[in-house]
Order: C-alpha cells, then sequence, then structure tokens
C-alpha cells in the first residue's frame, strides 16, 4: 500500500531540516511512482543519484529528472482512466519561474507532483484491495 503524501508537511519538514527531508521526500516518491507504473516500459530514476548528478550539472539533470516525473504521472493517469492535465512541462514552467522570481513558486511544482502521485496511489492502493480480495475469495 503506498501512503498518501501531505504537501505541507513536506515543506515545514525540507524547511525544518534545511532540505534534508527533501532529498528522502523525492527518494521515496520515486520508488511509489515506480510501483505505480509499473509496467510502462520506463523507470524513474533514484532521487538520490538524480540529486547527485543534478549537482554535477548545475541542476540541469534535476530539471531533466523532474520533467520526465510530470510527464510519467501524466501517462499512467491514462492508465488508471484519470485525467491528469499538468505535464513535465508545467512542472518545469513552475521549477524555473520559481528559481527566477521568487523561490516559494517553485514549490508549486512539487505540489502538483505530489497532489498527482496522491491520485494515482489512491486509484493504485484501491485496485491493488480489489485484487487482493478477489485472489483471497
Amino acid at each position: 500500500m503506498i501512503q498518501r503524501r501531505e504537501f505541507w508537511t513536506y515543506v515545514l519538514l525540507s524547511f525544518v531540516t534545511c532540505g534534508i527531508y527533501s532529498i528522502y521526500f523525492w527518494y521515496k516518491c520515486s520508488e511509489d511512482v515506480n510501483r505505480i507504473c509499473l509496467g510502462d516500459g520506463d523507470e524513474t530514476m533514484n532521487f538520490i543519484l538524480a540529486w547527485l548528478l543534478g549537482i554535477v550539472t548545475c541542476g540541469i539533470f534535476l530539471i531533466i529528472w523532474y520533467y520526465k516525473l510530470g510527464n510519467r504521472l501524466q501517462m499512467a493517469g491514462q492508465k488508471y482512466g484519470i485525467a491528469i492535465q499538468e505535464n513535465g512541462t508545467t512542472v518545469i514552467l513552475w521549477k524555473v519561474l520559481g528559481t527566477f522570481v521568487c523561490s516559494v513558486l517553485s514549490y508549486y511544482a512539487d505540489y502538483i507532483l505530489i497532489k498527482n502521485v496522491n491520485v494515482l496511489a489512491e486509484k493504485y492502493n484501491a485496485n491493488n484491495f480489489t485484487n487482493n480480495f478477489a485472489n483471497q475469495a
């Protein structure tokens, strides 16, 4: 079962831990996305590795990582019959805009991703519960 993640908890704990929690958060979230999207022929890279590559590439790799995550969530929405409006381009727009204007705006991109993962996780959990219940009967 994939747990629901709360945006405000993410923001608060990221602030209190000077960003360390956000690394853990996205690491766990990328694992959950790989479970939700299993069988789509793609895999979301481990966030810790993406974060390290982001340091080496001055943040460019992280932009690509977020872009791919946004697109993968939108494609998974189609698989689960959920209309997800935001894609990787929307996420990157908010990340880049937030970086140049006032970094608070980049949290909106995080909100979009967290919201979409939660919606898909809810559907994933419901499907697994139904499948497990049918297998036990």
